[in-house]
C-alpha cells in the first residue's frame, strides 16, 4: 500500500481488507474513531504499537499518559502536530512493511 492508496482509502467505509493492525489503528484514528484505533493500538504489543498508542493520547490531550508510551516505544514526546505525528507514523509503518515484501 502507498501512502496516497492510504489517504484514498479513508473516504471508504471499511478499512481495506488485509490491512496490518498498525495501519488499521492509524485508519481508525484518520477517520476520527479514536475508541476504535485505541482498542486495536493496545493490542500492539512492540515499540510501534506503543507510539501509536502515545499519538492517540496525544490526540486525546492526555499529554502524561501519552509520555508514558513515548518511553515504551523509546521515543521522544512529539513536538509537532498531532497531524504531522500521525503522517510520520503511516508513513513508517507503510515503509517497514514494504521492507519485509
Amino acid at each position: 500500500m502507498t501512502i496516497k492508496e492510504f489517504r484514498q482509502s479513508i473516504f471508504i467505509e471499511y478499512p481495506p481488507i488485509g490491512l496490518s493492525e498498525p495501519l488499521c489503528a492509524m485508519w481508525y484514528s484518520q477517520k476520527g474513531d479514536w475508541d476504535k484505533a485505541h482498542n486495536i493500538a493496545q493490542d500492539i504489543s512492540n515499540e510501534l504499537g506503543s507510539w501509536i498508542h502515545a499519538h492517540l493520547h496525544r490526540v486525546e490531550g492526555d499529554i502524561s499518559n501519552a509520555g508514558y508510551w513515548y518511553r515504551k516505544a523509546n521515543r521522544p514526546p512529539h513536538s509537532g502536530s498531532t497531524e504531522t505525528e500521525a503522517e510520520e507514523i503511516i508513513q513508517y509503518i507503510i515503509q517497514k512493511e514494504r521492507e519485509v515484501v
